[in-house]
């Protein structure tokens, strides 16, 4: 007795086991009844009669990834090879067409996606397969849903996320670009120089002009300097005249430049004693009595034979520091 009753109540808890059908969230599960599809289990707790009923497959309603490894070759002959991802998720008011309508869902979504890249990259230089990779993925995607909506299998994004060309003609893109970058500096350095040098050369412009307005300030107060002194001179003393006011201007300004040349730190050996003292006096009287006869002689012409005996008296008569001495005496 007890044996059979241990049988009713195993066979009990399969029954109901088996009536009991729990289905999770974002899935749903398909009834068949006796081999022919009956219906859908939402998810939640759901009731199935048992042995005329069966579960033939659940159905994921999550979006799913699909990812596509493609190598083709562009306008140009690079072969390159791309990463295509694929979002996609089953609709639910479609879920019988997912199930029973293909037999490998993403085996001929994954062929879709191989014919609609390798008729588009061909269409494009290398430069343009990265500079356009959305247009590819769009046009993936728009060739994806028009050919599987009606499955039931939702296209939610398509993206290319990887395109890797050769090796070799990755390292020719480096290169170039490289070149390219050098040659941009190159260029920026270049006119960085020449931006330096017309700089250069307007302070160079600028420093010149203004030592020019210096060195004519400098003569106009030497000039201005000189002509007051020789007024102070002729307003003092009434009986020297100009010609030995400059004479003594001169040995001035003879003695202030020996006396720089000493203070520097060059070594300069400049032959110096008294005689030459008293020759460079003699040659400045002679270069000013010159001078003053040239003057004369200029203005008129008929005086010449007379010149040289009035110059030699001149001469003379300046030259006779002793006899000067005892008139100033």
């Amino acid at each position: 007795m007890l044996p059979f009753t241990i049988t009713i109540a195993i066979f009990a808890l399969f029954f109901i086991l088996s009536t009991v059908k729990i289905v999770k969230e974002k899935s749903a599960k398909i009834v068949q009844r006796l081999g022919r599809f009956n219906r859908i289990l939402h998810p939640g707790i759901n009731f199935c009669i048992p042995i005329l009923e069966s579960i033939a497959g659940t159905v994921n309603l999550k979006v799913q990834q699909l990812d596509i490894h493609i190598e083709t070759k562009t306008q140009d002959d690079v072969f390159v090879k791309l990463q295509v991802s694929v979002h996609v998720q089953i609709m639910k008011n479609k879920v019988q067409e997912a199930f029973y309508e293909l037999d490998d869902p993403y085996g001929q979504i994954s062929s879709y996606i191989f014919d609609t890249v390798r008729a588009e990259v061909p269409k494009l230089d290398l430069d343009d397969v990265f500079s356009r990779k959305d247009d590819i993925a769009t046009a993936v995607k728009t060739e994806l849903s028009e050919h599987m909506d009606k499955y039931g299998y939702r296209i939610v994004q398509t993206l290319i996320t990887d395109i890797d060309p050769d090796a070799m003609v990755k390292e020719s893109m480096n290169r170039i670009n490289a070149a390219k970058r050098n040659k941009e500096a190159i260029s920026e350095d270049a006119e960085g120089r020449k931006i330096a040098k017309i700089k250069d050369a307007e302070a160079d412009k600028e420093s010149k002009r203004l030592q020019g307005e210096g060195v004519a300030d400098q003569r106009l107060a030497i000039i201005k300097g000189f002509a007051d002194s020789v007024e102070d001179f002729s307003n003092t003393l009434q009986d020297v005249s100009p010609i030995e006011i400059m004479q003594f201007v001169l040995l001035t300004q003879h003695y202030d430049t020996i006396k720089d040349i000493g203070e520097k730190n060059s070594s300069i050996i400049v032959p110096y004693s008294p005689g030459n003292l008293q020759n460079l006096q003699q040659q400045l009287m002679e270069g000013n009595l010159m001078a003053d006869e040239i003057n004369k002689l200029s203005k008129d012409r008929t005086k010449i034979p007379n010149t040289k005996k009035t110059f030699a008296q001149k001469e003379k008569s300046i030259l006779d520091i002793d006899s000067n001495i005892d008139t100033s005496l």
